[in-house]
């Protein structure tokens, strides 16, 4: 295991060591894993080191550090933080404001009060500087304590991996495939304005052994990203012996390959490309066996300002013979920073094309979330079908959630196949 994750996680161990354990009737929702700053005046401002458990340049009465926890029962809710510094600050939550007073150089118990949780589901908790009294900082909150006939909530515990935790739980549509062999899978994802958010992958073609879709990267930077994973099993690209890497065969324009790591390792492409949010995005993936125990998988990108297919990539990956096979897409962030803020996407007319060349509609898909909605760390995760398409949304801490394992039937256009040259794709 690689030395500097060791390190974290060790880091991380002492920060919950640190605090004091919640009373029995109590819940503890740590800053680390349940807290964001959610205003700030600049980039330079606060920020939550997840490590240390701690806010860090915490001095501007502009920065608001928010907690989240949900309540599966109303009734009375007593809050107590665990604080520590020379100031004055503001709690606000349900509706109510409290000045609290930090006194102390070290993390002490420090009572907010009681509140009245009319309904089940997602509080926010906003905490804000008023006063620096002594010191270069309002300090710091560590923890939350919540309690009350709302106790236990639901929140990201000190078990749980603060990382993926922060990130909030990621959503899949599987969709069922005909029982044909399938060569080609083609799909149409729209993402609307709202769930537009950096930091967000909105995967269109998964498959059996990589995915295909696009990312909003940054506000200023987009791509479509093309990965396929080696069968050697390591997160370190590097150890891949030869006879097991995936090999580049050919690539589009503009289009960047390199290999990749920390989620098991493979072959990557992406394009720099600037989709926009409310129009329709179309791919189409591509996956044949080579006939000498390789499977090839090649990936097209609709390219809508120049009105033609984009080859990204084709790559042959070694030791499995395959057609398409767990055609599925995702949503996820993969910002912890940007975890609070609410992300959707909507995925419609799909089709499969056989390997005798008939296209087939696919109008089924079941719903899933992955280990941080399935423990119940976070439940801010949904689906269905919107209009003519499927949808996915998850984060935002939203109250609404679907049991995972749902299963959806789209309307929509089953009668009219996409209308693809074969012949004609680079």
């Amino acid at each position: 295991m690689n030395k500097g994750f060791l390190y974290l996680v060790s880091l991380v161990a002492v920060a919950f060591m640190a605090l004091p354990a919640a009373a029995q009737n109590e819940s503890l929702v740590t800053l680390s894993a349940n807290a964001y700053v959610t205003a700030s005046p600049d980039e330079s401002g606060a920020y939550i080191d997840e490590n240390r458990c701690a806010i860090r340049n915490w001095n501007d009465a502009e920065n608001v550090i928010s907690f989240y926890f949900r309540t599966e029962k109303s009734g009375k809710m007593t809050v107590a933080l665990n604080a520590k510094g020379h100031s004055q600050i503001e709690v606000s939550l349900l509706g109510k404001k409290k000045k609290i007073k930090l006194d102390s150089d070290e993390l002490t118990r420090v009572e907010v009060g009681t509140f009245k949780v009319k309904a089940p589901g997602y509080v926010k908790m906003d905490v804000r500087g008023v006063k620096i009294n002594s010191g270069d900082s309002f300090g710091n909150v560590a923890a939350a304590y919540v309690g009350g006939d709302v106790a236990p909530v639901v929140c990201v515990g000190p078990e749980f991996s603060t990382h993926f935790g922060r990130r909030g739980p990621s959503v899949h549509l599987g969709y069922a495939l005909p029982k044909e062999n399938v060569e080609w899978f083609y799909n149409e994802v729209v993402v609307p304005e709202e769930g537009d958010i950096p930091s967000s992958y909105y995967m269109s073609c998964g498959f059996g052994q990589g995915y295909f879709g696009m990312q909003n990267n940054t506000p200023y930077k987009r791509r479509v990203l093309f990965s396929v994973w080696s069968p050697y099993e390591t997160d370190n690209a590097s150890e891949i012996p030869d006879s097991l890497r995936v090999v580049l065969l050919k690539k589009g324009e503009g289009v960047t390959v390199q290999d990749f790591g920390n989620e098991g390792s493979g072959g990557q492409s992406f394009m720099h490309y600037d989709w926009k949010a409310g129009e329709r995005c179309r791919f189409l993936m591509g996956i044949r066996p080579d006939g000498n125990g390789n499977t090839v998988y090649t990936a097209y990108f609709f390219d809508n300002e120049k009105g033609k297919w984009r080859l990204v990539a084709s790559f042959r990956r070694p030791r499995i013979s395959t057609w398409y096979t767990n055609a599925h897409s995702f949503l996820e962030n993969f910002n912890p920073v940007m975890g609070y803020i609410n992300r959707k996407a909507c995925y419609g007319n799909q089709w499969a094309r056989t390997v005798d060349g008939r296209w087939l509609p696919v109008t089924k898909a079941r719903f899933t979330c992955d280990t941080t909605g399935h423990e119940r760390q976070r439940l801010d995760y949904s689906g269905g079908v919107e209009g003519d398409a499927f949808f996915l949304t998850m984060g935002g801490f939203f109250d609404d959630y679907l049991n995972s394992g749902t299963w959806f039937e789209r309307a929509g256009n089953v009668t009219e196949a996409p209308d693809i040259d074969f012949s004609t794709l680079e």
